[in-house]
């Protein structure tokens, strides 16, 4: 932890830099929320949607909505749930086949909207030994139009909640039945169209609507379909026939394209119609007046509901329960699973967001303050056990009420529309400036250039000087919102996936994730407060520790020069040099109200002018948000900017995709990017497996960069994902390893 209290001595002079580390956190803090206002959330019109995922090793499903002209009465409003199977593994059409059941949805949606059936892709005939199933396999997206009432009233949101629970049979040499609970937040005014190419697919597989002439005839245990006028590029080729109707016809017995023409084969043509002759099923549970068929050759088809002349057989007497024992059954079946399934997956999620909050503690973003924490625990000694665990908890509530408060702020916005991550306010100018300002601040105190002490004096009553002595608690407390400030822009292993789950909780839920963040940044001091023998692993204070503190400007300075480098991403070369140059008359002006008689008020005349004539002249610079820069290729490595569309050309031109999610801001993404991802082994693993090389840049607010986060369960930088033709995306660590990486590859 930053301890604000007594650092250097057992007398007045820890006592002194506690004082003034705390009289600069209260001033900055102050400055950065007035920095923070101008932050303008007007300026992106949402584009997306917050996506749930369930992964399991076998299939991974989505749910992704289109809705181009946002959701209004009369515009067409989409949804769907896209499944993307491993190899060899597939899910079930409306009639499963031989075996298998259909996936089904059950959708909880606002009042003034309505869901419509499953517009179902035409499936593939799939082998199942001496049966035949009729599935999908690789992608598929099973889309749903929505109705929007005239009635319609949107939520005071500003977005449309859709909740959808479903359940489906996965299978491969076994089946495994699934489900999973999905949430998805459309802008009510905003534009949704990131997955239209996925939807206009799915819209394309459709089978089209037949005009021409169809019969269906029942003789014994057999049904015969003819059908008249079939294009001409059909005639004389085997088609496949699919039955909607299931447990109707022996799908195994159906005609398949594969099949030879002739009666024996069940299919033929004789003068321009086509017929085919099927067996029923053994277990047939219905005697329909109309046959919906849909026909196949190619990647053509066409649907027809053919009328059913002659007698049905008598159905077969089917063993069964009383609907009332169904009921029960059914009911006992529903509710508590889902619950309790819900209840364990956010406990499993506390946990990881603790852990993740603990390795947050080792990442090269908060080792400015791993110093400063080691001088606090050499000061134990000198307090009691209470003044420990007490300035402990302290610590541990303003590190745990930062991350909720930075949490729910995010969440605010998402819920008001916005397409925001986490890392959010470093894509604002203003903060980033603020940032730049208190560490500066810090920095000059610690080497000795800044005299709060006497500037205080010089500026304050006595009375408000001495407040903060009588006040440990709140210096310790300050000290924790220090913390989360510096380790904010960071993603730790674990923390990536819990805030992705964390969005698509409701607000109680996504804030004890939040906390759970927070809890495990503070567990090592928390711990090491209630432990006094940790104080004694250290050297007794002395010298050492004036120099430490004297040294750990330098980090406070790396921290600005970092920041000012992310000002550069954002407001351009002319951004970052006038705040550079707003920082130096800023010090020149606090050093010189640190004199004394006549001089002070000369220089302090002369800084203050200084300061309000750059601020007139160059501060807009700072707070303007320069466009970003046209998409380009990095030629010497070979990566291009993202953009969805460049992902979907290079899967369908069968060539996996390696996507970098990063940003300036992210100190990890730009460790990765200098090792693991420049790593001469890992690119020569690329060029050899022909990988398109994609970097997202999120240092400035980008929706669909957002929304394709959202879509892989994440909600902030860095994420690493290796897109394979036919196959689920696969998501790295956010530590990435150059091992790690080249095994993914190898596997290409």
């Amino acid at each position: 932890m930053i301890s604000l209290s007594p650092l250097i001595s057992r007398h007045a002079a820890g006592r002194r830099l506690g004082r003034q580390i705390t009289l600069i956190l209260i001033a900055a803090c102050a400055i950065t929320a007035r920095a923070a206002a101008p932050f303008d959330l007007q300026n992106t019109a949402p584009s997306g949607s917050h996506a749930a995922v369930v992964q399991t090793e076998q299939v991974r499903a989505e749910l992704v909505a289109h809705a181009p002209q946002g959701v209004q009465p009369g515009q067409p409003v989409w949804v769907g749930l896209q499944f993307q199977h491993q190899p060899h593994w597939h899910t079930y059409w409306k009639n499963a086949g031989d075996s298998g059941l259909p996936t089904q949805v059950q959708w909880t949606l606002p009042a003034g909207v309505t869901a419509g059936d499953i517009a179902w892709p035409t499936p593939t005939r799939i082998a199942i030994g001496s049966l035949a199933n009729l599935g999908f396999e690789n992608t598929v997206l099973l889309p749903v139009p929505l109705t929007i009432a005239k009635d319609f009233q949107p939520p005071l949101t500003g977005d449309l909640e859709i909740r959808l629970a479903a359940s489906w049979l996965v299978c491969k040499e076994t089946c495994i039945p699934q489900e999973g609970n999905f949430v998805l937040r459309l802008p009510v005014q905003g534009s949704t169209a990131l997955h239209g190419a996925a939807f206009d697919a799915a819209h394309a597989a459709q089978p089209q609507a037949f005009a021409g002439q169809t019969q269906a005839q029942v003789n014994a245990q057999v049904v015969t379909v003819t059908v008249r006028g079939l294009p001409a590029a059909w005639r004389g080729k085997a088609l496949n026939l699919y039955p909607e109707t299931p447990e109707l016809l022996e799908t195994a017995a159906t005609p398949g394209a594969s099949d030879t023409l002739g009666a024996a084969s069940g299919q033929q043509w004789k003068d321009g119609v086509w017929s085919a002759s099927m067996p029923l099923s053994a277990q047939r549970s219905s005697s329909p007046n109309v046959l919906p068929v849909v026909l196949t050759l190619g990647t053509q088809s066409l649907r027809a509901e053919v009328p059913v002349t002659g007698d049905w057989p008598a159905l077969a007497v089917r063993a069964g329960v009383s609907p009332a024992l169904q009921a029960a059954l059914d009911n006992n079946r529903a509710q508590p699973k889902a619950v309790d399934a819900g209840l364990t997956a956010w406990a499993i999620g506390l946990a990881a967001a603790l852990l993740g909050g603990l390795i947050l503690n080792l990442m090269p973003c908060v080792f400015p303050v791993l110093a400063i924490k080691v001088l606090g625990f050499a000061q134990q000694g000198t307090r009691s056990s209470g003044e420990q665990r007490a300035q402990g908890l302290a610590y541990t509530a303003g590190v745990v009420l930062s991350f909720v408060a930075l949490g729910g702020l995010m969440l605010a916005l998402r819920a008001s529309g916005e397409q925001l991550g986490w890392g959010f306010q470093l894509q604002s100018p203003a903060v980033v400036a603020g940032l730049a300002l208190l560490f500066t601040l810090l920095a000059l105190n610690l080497a000795g250039w800044l005299n709060i002490d006497k500037l205080v004096g010089n500026l304050l009553p006595s009375s408000l000087a001495s407040l903060q002595l009588r006040h440990p608690l709140a210096d310790a407390f300050l000290s924790g919102v220090l913390a989360v400030a510096i380790a904010s822009p960071c993603t730790a292993p674990f923390m990536g996936a819990s805030l992705g789950y964390a969005i698509s909780l409701p607000a109680a839920q996504a804030l004890g994730i939040f906390a759970a963040l927070g809890l495990g940044l503070a567990l090592p001091y928390l711990l090491a407060s209630w432990l006094p023998a940790v104080g004694r692993w250290l050297p007794r204070p002395g010298v050492w520790m004036e120099q430490l503190r004297r040294f750990m400007a330098f980090p406070m300075a790396a921290t600005v020069v970092w920041l000012l480098w992310v000002l550069g991403h954002l407001s351009g070369v002319d951004g970052a040099a006038s705040l550079l140059a707003l920082l130096l008359a800023l010090s020149m002006l606090l050093w010189s109200l640190q004199l004394v008689g006549r001089s002070r008020w000369v220089f302090a005349s002369i800084s203050i002018a200084a300061c309000a004539l750059l601020a007139g002249a160059i501060g807009p610079n700072v707070l303007k948000l320069e466009e970003a820069p046209a998409a380009s290729t990095t030629a010497a490595e070979g990566w291009q900017a993202w953009a969805p569309a460049r992902v979907q050309t290079a899967l369908a031109a069968g060539k996996p995709v390696f996507v970098d999610f990063t940003a300036a801001w992210c100190i990890t993404c730009q460790y990765n990017k200098k090792t693991t991802l420049a790593n001469a082994d890992v690119l020569a693993d690329f060029a050899q497996r022909q990988v398109t090389l994609l970097r997202a840049d999120w240092t400035r607010r980008d929706p669909a960069i957002t929304e394709a986060l959202g879509a892989l369960g994440r909600s902030g930088v860095p994420v690493y994902v290796l897109y394979t033709p036919g196959k689920p995306p696969v998501v790295f660590s956010e530590i990435l390893g150059a091992g790690e990486l080249r095994a993914a590859l190898n596997t290409l």
